[in-house]
C-alpha cells in the first residue's frame, strides 16, 4: 500500500491535536477534541493523549494478523487509560478524547472503522465515491450552534459562545442517545462505524480530520470527487492548503458559520492497496 500524508495545525506554533501514521498494511487518524483553558481532570492534555492512542493503535496494527479492529481499539483505550490513572481524574467530563479512523488491508480485504465525525473517503473502481462517517454528535449538537456560529470570530462574545456550547455536548458524550469518541472508557471502540470489502473493488482511500474535510461538509466549495481529485493529482498538501485559502477567505466566519476559524487538518491518501 502506498500512502502519502500531511497534517497541520490550525495555527503555527501551536500545538496539533490530530495524529495520523502508517505501517505497510494499515493507517491511523485520530482528531483529539478539548476545550483548552478549562479543566480536563487530565494533566497531559489533548495533544498527549491523541499522540499515546494513536501510537498504541499503530504498534498494535503492525504485528496484527485481522484480529477484529473494535478489539484492537478497546484494548489500546484500555492501555492508554490505564497509563494515566494514578495521576488524572479519568471520570471528569473533560477528560481528553478523540475520533479514530483505522483502515487495515488483510488477506484480499480492507477492513474499516470510523469512530466519530472523521470522514473516510472510499473512492471505487467503478467510480463511485463511498463516504463513511459518524454523525451522531452533529445531531446532538445542532440545538446548540446557531449561538455560537452567530458570533463573530476572535470576539470574548464569540469565545465564550464555544464554551458554552462545549460545555453543552459533553454532557451527551459516551452515552447511549448521545455520541461515542475515543477517551477513557473502552467500550466505547464497539459504538464504531465498521465494514469489510474486496481490495479489488478500492481504487483509493481518504483519511481526513473534520478539519481537512470542511471544503465539502462545512464550506459545500468542493464535491467529494473533487477532494478526490486533488489528492490523486496533488497530494494531502494541496488540500490542506486549499482549505486554509478557503478560511483565510472569512476569519470572521460569516460567510461559513463554523465553530473554529482554523482548525488542525490532516489527511492520508492510500493507493495501490494490493
Amino acid at each position: 500500500m502506498r500512502v502519502t500524508l500531511a497534517t497541520q495545525p490550525a495555527k503555527p506554533g501551536q500545538d496539533n491535536e490530530d495524529f495520523v501514521a502508517a505501517t505497510p498494511s494499515a493507517v491511523v487518524l485520530l482528531d483529539g477534541a478539548g476545550l483548552s483553558g478549562t479543566d480536563s481532570g487530565c494533566r497531559h492534555g489533548v495533544a498527549w493523549y491523541t499522540r499515546q492512542l494513536g501510537a498504541t493503535l499503530i504498534a498494535r496494527l503492525a504485528g496484527d494478523d485481522g484480529s477484529d479492529l473494535t478489539d484492537i481499539l478497546a484494548e489500546a483505550i484500555k492501555a492508554v487509560a490505564e497509563s494515566h490513572t494514578n495521576t488524572c481524574d479519568l471520570d471528569h467530563v473533560g477528560t481528553p478524547s478523540t475520533t479514530v479512523i483505522i483502515v487495515h488491508v488483510h488477506d484480499g480485504v480492507l477492513g474499516h472503522l470510523v469512530l466519530a465525525d472523521s470522514v473516510l473517503l472510499i473512492h471505487q473502481r467503478d467510480g463511485r465515491n463511498d463516504v463513511i462517517t459518524d454523525d451522531r454528535e452533529a445531531h446532538v449538537a445542532r440545538p446548540y450552534r446557531s449561538a455560537m456560529t452567530s458570533t463573530t470570530h476572535g470576539t470574548p462574545e464569540h469565545e465564550k459562545a464555544r464554551r458554552v456550547f462545549m460545555n453543552a455536548i459533553r454532557a451527551h458524550r459516551n452515552r447511549p442517545g448521545g455520541f461515542w469518541v475515543a477517551a477513557a472508557n473502552p467500550s466505547a471502540a464497539y459504538e464504531s462505524i465498521t465494514g469489510l470489502r474486496p481490495i479489488e473493488d478500492v481504487e483509493s482511500v481518504a483519511l481526513l480530520s473534520d478539519g481537512a474535510s470542511r471544503l465539502v461538509d462545512r464550506f459545500d466549495i468542493q464535491t467529494w470527487a473533487d477532494t478526490v481529485a486533488t489528492l490523486r493529482d496533488r497530494g494531502p498538501e494541496a488540500l490542506i492548503a486549499e482549505v486554509r485559502r478557503a478560511e483565510s477567505s472569512d476569519p470572521e466566519g460569516s460567510h461559513w458559520p463554523r465553530g473554529k476559524t482554523y482548525d488542525d487538518a490532516t489527511a492520508a491518501y492510500c493507493t495501490d492497496l494490493s
